[in-house]
């Protein structure tokens, strides 16, 4: 089945961009954001994407509904969106692509039994599309092919399997290296501050290890707006990783690390010596 109308849950930087590659390619997007901020509304009009009054009207006019959002709400969107279909008699396929463990897409897709909702387990790798980059979204599940027909509509489609969970294996897997390399490198700054001895550590690293120093410039400009949504993904690796007899403790580290960094509430594009500084200074208990 191609699916022609396509809902966006939640039109954020990500989910907006895919909604407005989606419809660039000739498809209806739809959403709905009732509540949601000036700013969600003015992102929504940009990409193109309409909305509809109710979360039972995008269930009922939607073949496909894309759940695109911080993976700490992923489950209570899967709950919210399987009660409305059983309340409304409304049936439509939900692609969870948010970054969740396994066991929490098995969970949900448990849950969703039953429902009217067919289930779709997802996880994305990179950033939002743009006219000339299309990030890659890996799809698993009995019915994954409903996904594969978005493929080469400004994102890339990479059906893994028939096995719920294996898509969100691979991103959890993935981002267990590319974000929690980031974790790290942050935290050892924050640890060289505290032990004062941080411009010795930067120097030796510009020194000997630059490109890490140059990539620690980058997350200093990025995490203010990532850090708290990151949290959550950590935490969903680390339950990945526990479910495996792999050791959680590197990805539950890497959540601290973010927790510090959003307590911080640094502001963005501020110089990694300063927001380091801002960082270190403790602001939570542990």
């Amino acid at each position: 089945m191609m699916a022609q109308t396509i809902g966006i849950l939640s039109p954020g930087e990500m989910g907006a961009a895919v909604g407005a590659v989606l419809h660039a390619s000739g498809l209806e997007v739809l959403t709905w954001i009732e509540g949601r901020s000036i700013t969600t509304h003015q992102r929504t009009e940009a990409a193109n994407i309409s909305t509809v009054p109710s979360l039972a009207s995008l269930i009922e006019r939607c073949d496909l509904v894309l759940s695109i959002l911080a993976p700490a709400h992923a489950h209570a969107l899967a709950q919210m969106i399987g009660d409305t279909a059983r309340g409304s008699g409304t049936t439509t396929t939900l692609a969870d692509c948010n970054a969740i463990a396994p066991r929490t897409a098995a969970q949900i897709e448990t849950e969703l039994d039953g429902s009217g909702i067919t289930f779709l387990d997802a996880g994305i790798i990179g950033g939002p599309p743009r006219t000339d980059y299309a990030p890659r979204f890996y799809v698993s599940g009995p019915s994954a092919s409903v996904l594969e027909t978005l493929d080469g509509r400004g994102i890339e489609v990479i059906n893994v399997g028939a096995v719920t969970g294996r898509a969100s294996a691979v991103k959890m897997c993935y981002a267990a290296m590319t974000k929690g390399t980031t974790a790290l490198r942050t935290a050892l700054l924050i640890a060289a501050q505290r032990l004062a001895v941080y411009d010795e550590l930067v120097a030796e690293l510009a020194h000997s290890q630059n490109d890490a120093l140059t990539a620690a410039e980058r997350d200093a400009q990025r995490l203010p707006n990532v850090a708290e949504r990151w949290i959550g993904e950590m935490e969903e690796i680390a339950q990945t990783f526990d479910s495996v007899a792999v050791t959680s403790d590197f990805h539950t580290g890497a959540a601290w690390t973010f927790r510090e960094v959003a307590a911080a509430d640094i502001r963005p594009q501020l110089p990694l010596d300063d927001a380091i500084e801002q960082i270190a200074t403790p602001k939570i208990s542990r």
